[in-house]
């Protein structure tokens, strides 16, 4: 069974930083699989969206809202996945989720039902 842990968040002020990161148990991130993995954002009250993922052969993309601010990496010892996250600004306070699918394929995926497993989220606030 996957498990997907995000933990990382907090309260920061405008223009500080944050790192979030992404353990999985129960599946196994290496440079050899082809697997998708991202992180999504839900802000009170709104749909779930797609802020950052890579893939095996997509590579990595960003949202136009966070590029140059945010940075996707993964650490396959750890079965770690990280969002760096830098000039928050206080639109980016959401709660945060990572997700992974093992599906293989060519085209980025950047919408919630594209991944079959999802952390339970954690909570960033930025204050102005």
């Amino acid at each position: 069974q996957v498990q997907l842990v995000e933990s990382g968040g907090g309260s920061v002020q405008a223009g500080g930083s944050l790192r979030l990161s992404c353990v999985s148990s129960g599946y196994t991130f290496t440079p050899y699989k082809n697997y998708f993995m991202g992180w999504f954002l839900q802000a009170p009250g709104k749909e779930r969206e797609w802020v950052a993922s890579r893939g095996y052969y997509s590579g990595t993309e960003y949202a136009d809202s966070v590029k140059g601010r945010f940075t996707l990496s993964k650490d396959n010892d750890k079965n770690t996945l990280y969002l760096q996250m830098s000039s928050l600004k206080p639109e980016d306070a959401a709660m945060y989720y990572c997700a992974v699918d093992p599906g293989s394929g060519r085209c980025p995926r950047r919408y919630n039902s594209e991944y079959a497993y999802w952390g339970q989220g954690t909570q960033v606030t930025v204050s102005s």
